[in-house]
Formats: structure tokens, sequence, C-alpha cells
């Protein structure tokens, strides 16, 4: 950034005590406290100080909540030479009618003096009390107020004047009406010449230029940042004035210095749009966050490659996370006191005791939230151990720490009658991150779980003693498969590819998981008898049960998916 030194000049939009006035007062008070502020009756004219170097920043309206479609961010940044967009203040509006003596009542008026933008904001107001008043936009209120005065008489009495509160006051009018735009937010651009460093909580704001006309160039430049877990925060598109090509407007989470974010940057310019420069960066700046949130800090009991992968997500979310485990010099108990979440991500095998260990730490009006394959019996710990104020809630994420997001990654989420604020905040966290969010009760969590998990993992385990016993190499099962067979020796090559001990403790998970186990063993020697006794007809009948339970519906939308996948496959023998 330019300098924070007492002679900064921060120019905005007047008069003194309007709303974009109050937005530069609170960022000099955040950057600059004894910066001097300069108003300007127009953004043409504080744009032009900017770039002539008159001034060091501009803080600059470009959205309002109640303006819906209003943004301005294309006609402005085409004013906008240079400089960057460095930070944001979000000022809540309050708007006032005011009138020039005190007995004036509001049907008395026959005209409304204000901005226009103010006049948008007030839009339903105005249309019910003043139906078929005369409205008088102008740019510079000061000087139409001072005319307005200075003509006096009866004429000026019948003016209303909407504007803040602080406002009409400073000019001796008196306020008729409050609040006449509730709801209303609006969001002012900093501007520097400096583009802002990485804080670990950014966003990047990027304009294309206008591009030529393709099918599929929207979605082609979203999914490069989609596939990258890139959340997009804000978009909107119009046609350039002059060409009528398509411009775009995009607010990303992450600072353009990101391997991700410079990432898609380079891959649209150079493969997607095909046009070096075709993107023009606006801004990087601290993430503007409209919704409030509850959860301010996070504390992990389990210090694992899960972990440390929801971690680095949870800190570019803006939460502060904390890590405690065996190898950290940091202790659970010194942490939990001081988080609002407590995560444990531990072995499924000793998951239950590590919370029955620390769970009776957490305070009311805390959350524990378990990063768990197994269900039932973690659950039934975790409310045990914990007071009836401590929130508590189960997600098992499907995926490991090699994933590059949890876009469309499926998780299982096991509320309890104490999921609060804090595990919805969660829950919304993993929803924003597009992971597949699927419900269950603890015990059809792990029921499922036998057919997601455990049975899988058995199998593939199975499969390579079997192979092992029978003196089959891989190079001769290659060259045997059918593309139907390949598939459980692709499931038990990455079993066998990957950490051992993550599939041991999925085979050791206790519970309804390992009835489906059992029941598969008692099955396969029901069909291998069957087999073995030749009774053909019956497998026949057997499968078509089989076919009736699992549904039409299901077996044909399986069988497209697997025969996308043995096009791959296919390609591969």
């Amino acid at each position: 950034m330019s300098q924070t030194s007492p002679n900064l000049i921060i120019g905005t939009l007047g008069p003194k005590h309007s709303h974009a006035w109050q937005a530069a007062v609170l960022h000099a008070l955040d950057a600059a406290p004894a910066a001097e502020l300069q108003a300007f009756p127009h953004t043409a004219g504080l744009l032009a100080a900017f770039a002539a170097g008159e001034i060091d920043r501009a803080v600059i309206p470009v959205y309002n909540t109640r303006e819906g479609g209003g943004k301005q961010y294309f006609g402005l940044f085409r004013q906008i030479s240079e400089g960057w967009w460095i930070s944001n203040v979000v000022l809540p509006v309050s708007l006032s009618l005011g009138v020039f003596a005190p007995e004036i009542q509001p049907q008395e008026l026959r005209g409304l003096l204000g901005r226009r933008a103010v006049f948008r904001q007030c839009e339903d107001y105005i249309s019910r009390t003043f139906p078929d008043i005369a409205l008088t936009s102008v740019h510079d209120l000061e000087a139409a107020l001072a005319r307005l005065q200075a003509q006096g008489g009866d004429e000026t009495l019948r003016h209303g004047v909407i504007d803040t509160g602080e406002m009409l006051a400073a000019h001796g009018l008196h306020v008729a009406e409050r609040e006449l735009a509730p709801h209303s937010r609006t969001r002012y651009a900093v501007l520097d010449r400096e583009l802002a460093k990485p804080s670990g909580y950014d966003s990047t704001a990027l304009l294309t230029r206008p591009l030529d006309d393709r099918v599929g160039l929207l979605v082609d430049i979203l999914g490069e940042f989609s596939r990258r877990g890139i959340n997009i925060l804000d978009m909107s598109s119009e046609n350039d004035p002059q060409t009528q090509k398509l411009q775009v407007y995009l607010e990303a989470e992450g600072h353009i210095e990101d391997e991700a974010m410079a990432g898609a940057v380079a891959q649209i310019e150079e493969r997607i749009v095909g046009q070096k420069n075709c993107i023009r960066l606006l801004g990087c700046f601290p993430r503007v966050d409209m919704r409030p949130k509850h959860i301010r800090s996070v504390g992990f009991i389990g210090t694992g490659d899960m972990s440390a992968w929801f971690a680095e997500r949870l800190e570019n979310e803006g939460y502060r996370v904390f890590m405690s485990g065996r190898s950290t010099e940091l202790r659970p108990e010194q942490m939990i006191p001081d988080v609002d979440v407590v995560l444990i991500c531990v072995p499924i095998s000793v998951t239950a005791a590590t919370v029955r260990q620390y769970g009776p730490l957490l305070a009311d009006g805390k959350a524990l939230i378990l990063l768990a394959g197994e269900a039932e019996e973690t659950l039934q710990a975790a409310l045990e151990a914990t007071s009836s104020g401590v929130e508590v809630m189960l997600v098992h994420n499907l995926w490991g720490p090699q994933a590059a997001a949890m876009k469309d990654k499926n998780a299982v989420v096991v509320r309890t009658r104490r999921s609060g604020k804090f595990c919805a905040e969660f829950e919304a966290f993993l929803y924003k991150h597009g992971a597949s969010i699927q419900y269950d009760s603890a015990a059809r969590h792990d029921l499922l779980m036998g057919i997601g998990q455990k049975l899988p993992t058995a199998v593939s385990v199975a499969l390579a003693m079997t192979l092992a016993e029978n003196q089959i190499t891989a190079e001769e099962i290659a060259g045997h498969c059918t593309l139907t067979s390949l598939y459980p020796i692709l499931a038990m090559a990455r079993a066998h590819s990957q950490n051992p001990r993550t599939y041991a403790e999925i085979l050791s998970m206790r519970g309804e998981s390992g009835k489906i186990v059992q029941d598969f063993a008692r099955n396969l020697e029901q069909v291998t008898a069957m087999a073995g006794r030749a009774e053909i007809q019956e497998l026949c009948g057997l499968m078509e049960r089989n076919r009736s339970h699992l549904t039409e519906r299901f077996l044909r939308s399986r069988m497209e998916q697997a025969k996308a996948v043995d096009q791959v496959l296919g390609a591969m023998l």
C-alpha cells in the first residue's frame, strides 16, 4: 500500500456527513487516523483527482443491497486507468427525510431533492409515500441546498431533502421521517496506487476485456475456478457499450499470488480465451463478509494429513485455527478453553477414547465436531462425556487428503439433538465448498459404511491374498481381465498403494458395518454352493430378485456410468 503517514489524503464523494464521507472516515480510522479527507461532488472529479495524484486514495461506492443490479463495476473501472482496489468499507445506510421548517408535514411537500443513488435506494418509500412528487436529482447536494435556501419563500418550504440525518442537521434541516430504506447497506471500494499484499483471507477482483462470442465461453471460464476449488463470490456481465462484446466481472476467494488463482487466470488467458492479457486485475483485498459468522476459532485434536487438509481451508475462510496432538507443543487441554469449536480427527480405533478424555473439558456454549468414520459408539461417547450445553455433531468426509477440493465429493453428516448454530455453520462451510452432504442416523451411517468402505476393503485384501496363494502376477491380470473384472482389481490396487493403517482401521470398525461383511460372507457361501451344484435356473431367479430390489432406474443410470468408465479403461488395456 502507499503511505500511511499523517499527510495521506483520502478523497470521497461529498458532501461532508454523507454516507460516502462516513465510509472514508471509517477507512481513515482503520488505516491512517491522521489522514486528510477531501470531498468531491461527483465520481468523475474524484477519479480525475486520483489519476492526477492530487489524492492518495479514493473511497467510491460500488454496490448497494437495495439497488439490486445497480453495481457500478463496469462503468467505474472503465474510468480508472491506474491504481488497485485494496480494501472495502461496508456501511449500513440510514436515510432520513429533512424539511426546512419543523411544522412542515411530509404530505405538504411538492418536491424532493437528493442524489440519484439515494433516490434509487428509497424507491419503495418514495413510490408509496409520494407517488406524484417531483424529484430533483443533483450531483452536488451542498450547492443545490445553498441555492434553495438562498431562494427562500414558500417554494423552498415545499421541498424535502433525503440524505443522512447528520448531513440534514449540519445544514439546518429538521428530520421528518427516519429509516426510509431499511436493511440497506453500501459497499465502498478503496483505491490505492499499490496492490495489497496477501492477508490470508483475501478476494481478487477481475474484469475481462471485451471477449469474442463463443458457445460455452462463460461456463469454461467459471469451470477453471471451480475445478481448483476457488469459490466465486460475485459475478456479473454486460456488453461493452462500444464493441457490444461480452465483459465479465468476477470476484473470487483468494489472492492473485496464490498458486490456484494465478493458475486459473493463466489457463483462461492461454487456453480458454486464447488472448494474452484478456483479464484485467482490478485488485486484491481482505474478504468482505456480508453474513455474520458465529465461529471465530477452531481447534484440532489430531495433527494428521486430514486435519491439516481441513485446517488450511478453514484458515482460508478467516477462522483462527489451532493444532494440538501428541507431537505438538500446544496440548489439547490448553487449547480447548480458547476455541469455539473442537474438531477431533484421530484414527477410528482411538476416537471414542479421545472423546472421553477431552470431552469433559468443553464448556457450555462450545461445540464438539467429530471427523470420524464410525458414528454410533463415537457419538454416544461424545454425548456422555460433554455437558448438555455443548453442541455435538459427526462429519464423515469420504475423501482423503490427496483431494484438491471437496467439490462433488460425499460428506455424511450425523446430527444429534445438541447440534446447534456452530454445527450449522460448519455444514455451511462444507456446502459452500461443493461437498455433497448426506444426512444419516448414527446406526444407519455405520450400516452404509459397511457397504461403502468396510466390505470393499475386505474384498480387496482377500483378493490380493488369493492372487498370492495362486501365484498370479500383476502382468497376468492385465491380459486376462474383462472390463467388468477390472473394477475390483483397481479397488485392490488403490487400497494397497496407500497407508495400510487407514484400511486396517476401516476393517476394524465395529457396530452395524460388521453386519454387512458377515451377511456378504454368508451370501457368498450360498452363491458359491449354488454355482457348484450348477443350479443355473435358480441363480437366474436370484439375480432377477436382486434386479427388482436395485430398480431399473438405478441400474440404468449406473450402467451409463459404467460405459463411460469402460471407454477410459478400454484404452488402457
